[in-house]
């Protein structure tokens, strides 16, 4: 098999000199995981400079090391490829990739369902052929330039998400992507307290059309309201997705295990089942069937492939867990969160078949000023579809307050604090729904319940 990177690509990718010539068969920036024959890229951030882990990356088996600085606890042989700066030769590296991929490739933003929309479009392409997308949410400044620095030449599809926090994020690494087709999911209001408007999302999510290729397309959501506004963005051609769109999403069956979905793609009537509930679901399908068309791939083809797909785990992976009171549900959300996307799971809640539905909720972040409003909008929904709640974080008080005392489970300063109430609270039957956004660290309770499962299973074999 042929290296990813040869010694003669890695020089003229990165303008760098190489101390050692070697090949490398992927790319890493951790060092704790990374897999022989990697080359391991040693950025320097917030969280640390990775020339300290260059000696580590090695001895587990890197192939050899980007490093603008000479580590001092490596050997005057190691294999390094010194460059000016590593961040900005990571980014040359990407560039070097996507100019030598001769696939097609498409592009995913969005303020929720990026990450789902990626893992349908994986699914939906790798049936027709070789596919290559990231295997985490790498979408930000080093994610995307990782994923395409990651990506086989060979390939014939590629698929990467772009993400952003603040202004002017998206566009620059569209044009590093340079995507054929360019997916906006939906316009929402996570970010809003950096961004300051619904509007000022649009504007920015929009932007994805920059890096757009020649001749490339941009897929917008119909039932949106900015959708206008979006359109007018941007000089490219654009297509919709939606209700009434240019691929329609023409009626749903919904059950606790998924929905029965018939849709209008390119004027192909397809009929297909997809194994994970909720409207939200199905028009990521559609998306992701229509920029399948615009791909030039079959999505009747990719239709059918979906019937292999299953939501990740914390972005809707549904699972029973058994404790010492039987057998609960777990909707495990807990990666991130938006209004929407809380709403869109509080519904969720509601199809699963249970005796109680529980819903704990942790704060959304990035919310700005209008985060007590937007939390607080979130009461009827909750009334809805939870028969308790449980809340963490000081925005999520407002909605516990605003619920009925019957249904208050209890609120806690944070998720370590609300966990014990949490498992100690679940019985035989219930469904128990965890969101939050990623800084409410809401991974830590579903990690308390999985360790209730592993001490029900472990009181069990010592009984035996």
């Amino acid at each position: 098999m042929s290296a990813l990177w040869t010694p003669a690509d890695l020089l003229a990718a990165s303008f760098g000199m190489l101390r050692v010539p070697f090949s490398a068969n992927g790319v890493s920036i951790d060092s704790r995981s990374i897999k022989p024959g990697q080359m391991f890229v040693a950025l320097v951030g917030e969280n640390g400079d990775g020339h300290k882990h260059v000696a580590q990356a090695l001895g587990n088996g890197a192939a050899g090391a980007m490093v603008h600085t000479l580590p001092d606890d490596v050997p005057d042989d190691a294999k390094l490829l010194i460059v000016q700066d590593t961040f900005q030769a990571l980014h040359d590296l990407a560039r070097f990739a996507r100019a030598r991929f001769e696939g097609r490739l498409v592009a995913v933003t969005g303020s929720v369902g990026k990450t789902t929309t990626k893992e349908m479009l994986r699914c939906v392409l790798q049936a027709q052929g070789k596919t290559w997308a990231a295997e985490a949410s790498h979408n930000n400044h080093w994610g995307v330039p990782l994923t395409l620095a990651r990506m086989p030449a060979n390939a014939a599809y590629a698929v990467v998400e772009i993400g952003m926090n603040h202004a002017g994020e998206i566009a620059p690494l569209a044009r590093l992507a340079r995507p054929h087709v360019a997916v906006i999911t939906t316009i929402a209001t996570a970010h809003i307290g950096h961004l300051g408007s619904i509007e000022a999302i649009a504007d920015e999510k929009a932007s994805i059309a920059e890096g757009l290729e020649p001749h490339g397309v941009l897929l917008l959501p119909a039932d949106s309201p900015l959708f206008a506004r979006m359109a007018a963005s941007t000089t490219h051609k654009t297509e919709s997705f939606g209700h009434i769109a240019t691929h329609r999403l023409t009626s749903t069956k919904a059950d606790a295990d998924g929905t029965d979905i018939t849709a209008d793609i390119a004027g192909h009537a397809i009929s297909f089942r997809l194994n994970a509930p909720g409207m939200h679901m199905a028009m990521n399908a559609v998306a992701a069937l229509a920029a399948t068309t615009l791909l030039g791939a079959d999505p009747l083809a990719g239709a059918a492939a979906l019937a292999d797909f299953a939501p990740g785990a914390g972005r809707g992976a549904r699972r029973a867990v058994e404790l010492d009171s039987g057998t609960v549900t777990l909707l495990d959300e807990s990666y991130n969160a938006s209004t929407a996307s809380v709403r869109a799971a509080l519904a969720l809640l509601g199809l699963a078949p249970a005796t109680r539905r529980i819903a704990v909720l942790g704060d959304m972040l990035e919310m700005g000023d209008a985060g007590p409003s937007e939390h607080a909008s979130l009461a009827p929904d909750a009334l809805a579809h939870a028969d308790l709640l449980f809340t963490c974080g000081p925005l999520m008080c407002g909605l516990h307050d605003a619920m009925p005392p019957a249904r208050r489970g209890a609120h806690a300063i944070d998720s370590a604090s609300l966990a014990p109430l949490v498992t100690a609270s679940l019985r035989a039957g219930d469904a128990v729904l965890v969101k939050g956004s990623l800084g409410s660290r809401m991974k830590i309770i579903v990690e308390a319940i999985d360790a209730a499962t592993r001490a029900a299973s472990d009181q069990h074999q010592d009984q035996r």
